[in-house]
């Protein structure tokens, strides 16, 4: 199936964006003279891919082409994508299955009790996009004014740290969280190109926030991962927490994070300061 003229616009951004973050130093290219843009020249990473410098061209400039695997796993090589880079870039070239457009995700009642039964320890299970489908009360008090039981649509954790002020005290390190996180949608949007709920909240995010519509053009792809987050709680301060991702086994798009305190977490190491 031909890709759809927004899949050729994203797969050209991404490769501009991981083409103008290389040096020649680092692919062992010779230096040359001042360039006028940052990066690698199209032509240069054509000659490390062993692809044509016009074919290339025509690909980032969104031309009605199609590549193919084996020129992909090239190009990514060349680039020195990660694996979920190289996964995003052949999703975007149309080399997995589109999964079908979804407008809600049910969440089974016994999945839907489980934040609950890990009360004390903040909880929520949170969908593809970020929708916040169940939670327990510890992530309510953790996150202020993410839950709002007479708001009309589904809490959402993205729409949250980017448009809710009060996450800018509640998250420490925000600038680094905010764009970890946009990273993580950016990729859970390519794996559902035809899903009309990525295209809202990423509309809504890059009107209403300045960060998200700068950083959204950097074109940065991350997994959903556990990891470490310093937060504010509102009535203990500062706190050091670790936090766990674990996807639902029927539905991976939808993961259950649990927060524990780093202080008192068997066996966990500190995050950095």
């Amino acid at each position: 199936m031909p890709l759809q003229p927004d899949q050729r616009r994203q797969l050209a951004a991404f490769l501009r964006s991981r083409r103008e973050r290389l040096t020649p130093d680092e692919v062992g290219l010779p230096q040359t003279a001042r360039r006028r843009t940052p990066g690698l020249r199209r032509e240069e990473l054509a000659l490390l891919a062993g692809i044509s410098a016009t074919w290339y061209t025509y690909l980032e400039q969104g031309r009605k082409i199609r590549a193919s695997e084996q020129v992909l796993t090239a190009l990514a090589t060349a680039l020195r994508l990660d694996r979920h880079e190289r996964a995003h870039l052949l999703r975007l070239a149309g080399h997995t299955a589109a999964d079908a457009p979804a407008e809600r995700e049910p969440l089974p009642p016994d999945a839907a009790a489980v934040p609950a039964l890990l009360q004390p320890n903040p909880a929520y299970i949170i969908g593809g996009t970020y929708d916040v489908l169940s939670h327990n009360r510890a992530a309510a008090a953790l996150f202020p004014r993410l839950i709002d039981h007479q708001a009309q649509r589904p809490p959402n954790f993205v729409r949250w740290v980017f448009l809710e002020p009060l996450a800018r005290d509640i998250v420490i390190d925000w600038e680094a969280e905010a764009r970890a996180l946009l990273a993580r949608l950016r990729t859970q949007a390519g794996r559902h190109p035809t899903d009309p709920r990525y295209t809202r909240l990423i509309d809504e995010l890059t009107d209403h926030s300045p960060e998200a519509r700068s950083w959204w053009r950097q074109y940065e792809v991350q997994p959903r991962h556990s990891g470490h987050k310093r937060l504010n709680h509102p009535r203990r301060g500062p706190v050091a927490y670790t936090y766990t991702a674990f996807h639902l086994a029927e539905q991976p798009d939808q993961t259950l994070v649990v927060y524990v305190d780093a202080a008192t977490a068997p066996g966990q190491p500190l995050p950095e300061q």
